[in-house]
């Protein structure tokens, strides 16, 4: 397994050997697994209104560690 990093957005991706081999270029490019492991994951959660109002968006930030 090897962790790609997207040049122009910043994801972090891990993919098989093969894959990864396809994917890296100009766009992609490998980057350690700690810092694979070190990036949050933003989740963005939709809050509406049953009256028709507006629409709240609220992002939480989730860690991808699992806890032991």
């Amino acid at each position: 397994m090897k962790c790609l990093k997207n040049v122009k957005t910043g994801n972090i991706i891990r993919v098989d050997e093969k894959q990864a081999y396809q994917m890296a270029g100009s766009t992609w490019k490998y980057v350690p697994k700690n810092e694979w492991k070190g990036t949050t994951k933003e989740e963005s959660v939709v809050v509406t209104h049953d009256m028709g109002g507006p629409i709240e968006v609220v992002t939480s930030k989730k860690n991808k560690k699992s806890s032991k």
